[in-house]
């Protein structure tokens, strides 16, 4: 605690310089000496205001659940850590190395919308809409501090456990923006809170966000679902209390998934990597000889849908050696049966879009 007390003091100076930074663009932005751009069509951004970890990727796909019967869907990201530059339509023949994993994870698990990268939001939108003329909605990942676009609703997520309101700019923190930015927020959403949370603990978060009045606050968790085969999704199998389990994961905050596995079976080993990291041969020999090493008579190696993209560079390996590699889906579910309330507030948004 000291330590990381002291780390944060010699850090601040940094922090402040960075800090005059995000003021001076933000201020640029506010006084038009900086355009936002608008669209003709309803752009939804879902992000956040620290580096990783609040749960982006299962909010969009939440949208897309919701909305998907009904309307056609676009999403455009910035493929983060792909090995490729400029705008790309993903396809299920590209590679995580191409387009980068959270991109080919929405195609693959929502083959009937379209997924787009582009460092540049500004550059890809036109395109898009001239690519995809019969495209109703935009759902942007990761866009709230990219400001050339003006999205028409802008939802902010902020981890239960680390709300931007107990965070720190970088690099003493995790922020990437003051914490005053919420204000540009129309929804907020308090993220991977745990399974059960009371009224008063709902009220004391809302109390410390200090919500503006048309800011509306919705707590939301996730839902684990049985685990797959890495390829075959319909070979599943339950967790149960029995079962040592092999993490390999390269993912932001990890707590919330080990405390959620650590109820359901018997031991957890830990093999974590930076967020995004692409597994190396020495990783997956590692891998192996790490579950190897496991006496237990009943165990398995378990990974996130998103690692799941980056370990199928290895397909080869993982099935002439036979390793167990199942992926753990999950889903986004929201408290005090808010989960009608959101999605009704989501299409009143759509439906009362003015072109």
């Amino acid at each position: 605690m000291i330590q990381n007390l002291l780390i944060r003091i010699l850090l601040a100076p940094i922090s402040l310089l960075y800090g005059i930074g995000v003021s001076l663009r933000n201020f640029f932005y506010h006084n038009n000496l900086l355009k936002e751009v608008s669209f003709d069509l309803p752009i939804i951004n879902v992000g956040n205001l620290s580096i990783g970890g609040a749960g982006k990727t299962p909010h969009i796909e939440f949208l897309i659940r919701l909305l998907g019967p009904y309307i056609n869907i676009a999403t455009l990201s910035r493929g983060y850590n792909r090995k490729t530059k400029g705008y790309l339509k993903v396809t299920q023949g590209h590679s995580v190395e191409e387009v980068g994993d959270e991109p080919l994870q929405y195609l693959r698990k929502f083959p009937g919308i379209k997924v787009y990268v582009s460092e540049s939001r500004t550059f890809a939108v036109p395109r898009m809409i001239m690519e995809y003329p019969d495209m109703q909605t935009i759902l942007l990942d990761d866009a709230y501090q990219h400001r050339s676009i003006l999205p028409g609703l802008n939802i902010l997520l902020t981890d239960y456990s680390l709300p931007y309101t107990r965070d720190y700019l970088l690099p003493s923190g995790r922020l990437r923006e003051w914490r005053a930015a919420s204000r540009r927020a129309d929804m907020i959403i308090v993220s991977k809170c745990p399974t059960e949370i009371s009224v008063s603990e709902k009220e004391k978060m809302i109390a410390e966000l200090h919500p503006l009045p048309h800011q509306k606050v919705f707590f939301s968790y996730y839902e684990y679902l049985n685990p797959y085969y890495i390829f075959n999704m319909r070979q599943q199998v339950k967790l149960t209390q029995d079962l040592d389990v092999l993490l390999i994961c390269a993912i932001a905050r990890t707590d919330y998934l080990v405390d959620h596995l650590v109820t359901v079976v018997n031991e957890v080993n830990i093999l974590e990597y930076e967020d995004h990291h692409y597994f190396t041969n020495f990783d997956v020999s590692n891998l192996m000889t790490r579950f190897n090493s496991m006496e237990s008579p009943k165990k398995l190696i378990l990974t996130t849908e998103k690692d799941a993209m980056r370990l199928e560079m290895h397909k080869d390996f993982i099935i002439e050696n036979k390793l167990p590699i199942l992926v753990l889906p999950l889903k986004v579910a929201f408290h005090f049966n808010d989960s009608e309330r959101f999605g009704t507030d989501i299409k009143d948004f759509l439906l009362g879009f003015k072109r």
